[in-house]
């Protein structure tokens, strides 16, 4: 079987969940030797979706392989759950984490407690190529696609507000329902992150990103070529109580970052080097350093390691 595939060592478990989502859920690997289970939103491409044989793949995915897999020699497996009920989900013991592009932020943290940040990213614009949308203003009353629950429909509400609540927002229970709103006109926008809008357009030759300064502007000296809305730290979501667990999750990420596994698998799904902030934690420092984007693009800041709320 595949290491990416949804059940690490159990074929016949892996079609349970691929075939009945939370049925029979409870079981969340709350003991040393139980299946850990780990509630995700799929598809969103690169972080988890399928190939067109079903195998679960994606930046999470293959972060959870070497996390679980690799250094904590436990089994694991995905359950596919909607992202705007999955914090509760994940509360009601339907899972022990999430690993979904989860953003960091103060209203997820009052919820959950999570990991160290293992990803930078962007709330960013994508548009339709020759749009009439030039600029952010350009999108005042407008209709923008977003998905359900995630910090992309955080942002697009911040813009509503700025224009004095003249902005539609569509909310969609995939991100994929957003971009087919977009490719057939129902929306000039989709708002979302970076590294998933950066897919599209390499998937589209209609897609492309709306330029722009913005949040990485002011952060960086170096930014993005497109229009950044916010900038954002992914992290593993446990339950509050779960304290010791995270602990061991901690540990075992940050072994992956210094073997250089990580490294590894973020050049597999993003050009360029990874997030220096994350791959100074493990060596100790909080220093200046270059940030990388998820694009590719390199960034210099004199303190990445703030967690800042986004999508």
């Amino acid at each position: 079987m595949d290491r990416r595939s949804f059940v690490r060592g159990s074929a016949g478990l892996a079609g349970a969940v691929a075939l009945g989502g939370l049925a029979g859920a409870q079981d969340d690997g709350q003991g040393d030797q139980g299946v850990i289970r780990i509630g995700s939103d799929i598809p969103y491409n690169p972080f988890e979706y399928r190939t067109e044989d079903g195998t679960l793949v994606g930046f999470d995915v293959d972060i959870a392989e070497a996390v679980f897999a690799g250094q904590m020699d436990r089994e694991y497996e995905f359950v596919q759950t909607g992202f705007d009920t999955i914090i509760p989900s994940l509360n009601n013991g339907n899972f022990r984490i999430i690993m979904s592009a989860m953003t960091i932020n103060d209203q997820r943290a009052e919820q959950v407690d999570f990991s160290e940040p293992y990803f930078v990213a962007f709330q960013t614009v994508a548009i339709l190529e020759g749009s009439d949308i030039q600029s952010v203003d350009d999108l005042q009353g407008q209709t923008v696609a977003v998905q359900k629950g995630t910090t992309g429909e955080a942002a697009a509400q911040e813009l509503q507000e700025q224009f004095d609540g003249d902005l539609n927002i569509d909310s969609y229970d995939q991100i994929p329902g957003a971009f087919n709103a977009l490719l057939n006109n129902q929306a000039v926008a989709v708002v979302n992150d970076n590294a998933v809008n950066l897919q599209y357009t390499e998937d589209s030759d209609n897609i492309v990103m709306l330029e722009g300064e913005g949040q990485a502007a002011e952060e960086f000296e170096s930014a993005p070529p497109y229009l950044t809305l916010t900038v954002e730290r992914y992290g593993i979501a446990f339950r509050q109580d779960d304290d010791e667990f995270r602990q061991q999750v901690n540990e075992a990420l940050a072994a992956v970052i210094e073997s250089g596994r990580y490294a590894e698998i973020y050049s597999e799904y993003f050009p360029g080097d990874p997030p220096q902030s994350i791959l100074s934690r493990v060596e100790g420092t909080t220093t200046a350093g270059e940030e990388t984007t998820g694009t590719g693009e390199t960034n210099q800041t004199a303190s990445d390691e703030t967690t800042t709320n986004g999508g």
